[in-house]
């Protein structure tokens, strides 16, 4: 027997477009990163302020108003530490609780944090009404300019941990280039999730994008494409970008963005020697615009039959447009090549 589909709320993609003014994040292609701390009870909030001191790093704390009365000394140690206070849970009918929250902490309260069934129609038109912004939803996993979330027992293991990946957590206000949503910024996400990510899954694509600068994917394929010079049956390895990376670090420096593919071709060099699944391939290629780098560090370039050319490049305009950037990235062609080399003399190079 099967039941009717289970209602999705329709708020996260409304927020996602930017509606109530929720907030976006910060700039893409900048290595700060927005830390939430729930801090929904004295114990919680005493934990993250110990943890914040030790680790060196200042924060989100999501406060529940109904906390300001229970702990207004720590509420106010936390302003003085460079801390910034944002709403937690349900906002009461009347901004009793938001005036009280922003009494105790002594800064104003402008981002409200509203996870599971405080997320509403009510409460996000309360905070419209107080001018008071929603945060972005946080990531599982650290990207620029994106807003995650750690516990205050987690913060131990995840501050040195995004650090070492060239991270810089801080406060989400702090966060460069902060913005309420657009719809276009709704159009990428579903872009992702409808195509790239699908993509990913189906084909087994290997994120090695972790670091803050890394924007290398690669796939392990049982064949080898044309018009690569290999048989038909050879294994082989094929590289894709972190599109929404890519973009990101090409608009702040052009030079930068081509240090990190340098970088990002060592990942792919330490994947091909450590991950089983890649042992087999004999080659390395990948289908792309940015060819021109890609000759300068050791590929060689095969002309792709016409009307393949013409289908990638179409794809690759529409990844363009998803992303907010019309800039060709390799020596203004506006058609992919394909980027070839074996695999030895790939980890000769990058291994």
């Amino acid at each position: 027997m099967t039941g009717r589909p289970a209602f999705r709320s329709p708020w996260p993609p409304l927020l996602r477009a930017g509606a109530f003014g929720a907030l976006r994040g910060g700039h893409p292609g900048d290595p700060a990163l927005g830390l939430e701390v729930p801090a929904d009870s004295p114990r919680h909030l005493r934990a993250a302020l110990d943890a914040l001191e030790a680790g060196r790093a200042r924060a989100t704390l999501l406060v529940p108003p109904a906390l300001a009365a229970q702990v207004p000394t720590e509420l106010r140690a936390a302003t003085l530490a460079g801390h910034e206070i944002a709403g937690f849970g349900p906002p009461e009918p009347g901004g009793a609780g938001l005036a009280l929250l922003e009494a105790v902490a002594g800064q104003p309260v402008t981002a409200w944090a509203l996870d599971g069934g405080a997320l509403s129609g009510a409460a996000l038109r309360r905070l419209w009404a107080w001018g008071v912004a929603p945060l972005p939803a946080p990531l599982e996993e650290p990207q620029p300019g994106a807003v995650v979330r750690a516990w205050p027992a987690e913060l131990g293991a995840f501050l040195p941990a995004a650090r070492a990946l060239g991270y810089r957590p801080g406060p989400v206000r702090a966060l460069p280039d902060l913005r309420a949503g657009t719809p276009r910024d709704l159009a990428a996400a579903l872009y992702s999730a409808v195509v790239e990510d699908r993509y990913a899954r189906q084909e087994g694509v290997i994120d090695l994008s972790q670091r803050a600068d890394a924007v290398m994917r690669v796939a392990p394929l049982d064949h080898a494409p044309p018009p690569l010079p290999l048989p038909p049956g050879t294994p082989t390895a094929e590289l894709h970008l972190n599109s929404a990376r890519l973009v990101g670090l090409a608009s702040r420096s052009l030079l930068g963005t081509y240090r990190a593919y340098q970088r990002s071709l060592k990942d792919v060099g330490a994947a091909l020697r450590d991950r089983p699944e890649l042992a087999p391939a004999q080659a390395v290629f990948a289908v792309t615009l940015f060819h021109g780098p890609l000759e300068k560090s050791g590929f060689t370039l095969l002309e792709l039959p016409p009307l393949r050319a013409r289908w990638y490049g179409l794809g690759f305009r529409l990844v363009r447009a998803a992303y907010g950037t019309t800039r060709t990235p390799s020596d203004g062609q506006a058609w992919p090549k394909m980027a070839w080399m074996p695999r030895d003399a790939f980890l000769d190079r990058y291994g």
